[in-house]
């Protein structure tokens, strides 16, 4: 099994207020996790930044030109009361995009198995026109039609299990037959979106909200009734997931009690699918996980499931 790792050390250049959950730390966890001796066998690669034409595969040119132009040149500037940027945001976004479309290429011209790129800030919660919740680009988003456009998949699935619902994805792929978007998230909790009756226009959207105080029975439940007879129905070319790790029990940002096991676990279910139905083609990227210990044992496990299947 050959896994690549797409990184940057320009991740830790994205600012964000003192106290703000989503902050440089996290990414120096996960690089010093994935720095071990157990994962010797990864293939890395350091992003490089995408053009910004790519971000039109999710959203429109109005969208880019305005964050393009918040950018402060010093400081930190909001977007909304969440979402903040420093002077190498930007290029953060840019680097973490480039990443993804990296990961997507070396799925589909056979270089890899798997790929998971460890980058921030994260995206899922980017609508098309509207940037929240840390969040600026759809990275998934554009994956996910860069597989489509360059590649000639027909079918991509998003799988998220980010503990907050992907109301960005969801936005964007709402009324496109070609995407399907799952997500298992506690509700009621922040964006206050995926709802089980919230099914997208074509039936593409499977939603699984899990109550708070859940733990990885319920998890694997709404995986096991919800998510993976929606990917046997869709029967997709490539599988991405948006690996959140915030449904994690140490997690500050919500009340679900999983363990590193249950993102494990859900990882070899989203292979095994991957394997019947898409050639093993699967591409992941970090998007929450709040708590440091909570994170880097979390995409300990995950990336320890992609590389040995």
């Amino acid at each position: 099994m050959t896994t690549h790792l797409y990184t940057h050390d320009i991740f830790v250049e994205h600012l964000t207020p003192a106290g703000h959950p989503e902050r440089p730390d996290r990414i120096r966890v996960v690089a010093d996790t994935l720095a071990k001796p157990e994962f010797d066998a990864l293939v890395r690669f350091e992003t490089e930044q995408a053009l910004e034409s790519s971000f039109l595969l999710a959203h429109p040119e109005s969208q880019i030109d305005m964050l393009r132009d918040s950018v402060p040149e010093e400081g930190l500037f909001r977007v909304d009361p969440d979402t903040t940027m420093s002077p190498k945001s930007w290029e953060c976004v840019k680097h973490a995009v480039g990443g993804g479309l990296a990961a997507v290429d070396a799925v589909f011209d056979g270089k890899a198995d798997n790929a998971f790129l460890a980058a921030r800030p994260p995206g899922h919660h980017a609508e098309k026109t509207k940037a929240m919740g840390f969040c600026f680009i759809n990275t998934a988003a554009v994956m996910a039609r860069h597989a489509q456009k360059k590649h000639g998949a027909e079918r991509v699935a998003i799988v998220d299990f980010d503990v907050h619902h992907g109301n960005g994805t969801q936005d964007i792929f709402w009324d496109d037959a070609s995407v399907l978007y799952c997500s298992t998230h506690q509700m009621p909790l922040y964006p206050g979106t995926g709802a089980r009756d919230e099914t997208g226009e074509h039936g593409n959207i499977a939603n699984a909200p899990l109550s708070a105080g859940m733990g990885g029975d319920g998890f694997k439940e709404a995986f096991n009734t919800r998510v993976l007879p929606a990917l046997e129905a869709f029967r997709p070319d490539f599988i991405m997931v948006s690996a959140g790790f915030d449904a994690h029990h140490r997690d500050p940002l919500a009340n679900i009690l999983l363990e590193e096991d249950d993102f494990d676990w859900a990882t070899g279910k989203l292979m095994d699918a991957a394997e019947k139905f898409s050639n093993g083609r699967l591409a992941s990227l970090l998007e929450g996980g709040y708590d440091l210990q909570g994170l880097a044992q979390s995409c300990e496990a995950h990336v320890k499931r992609l590389m040995n299947g």
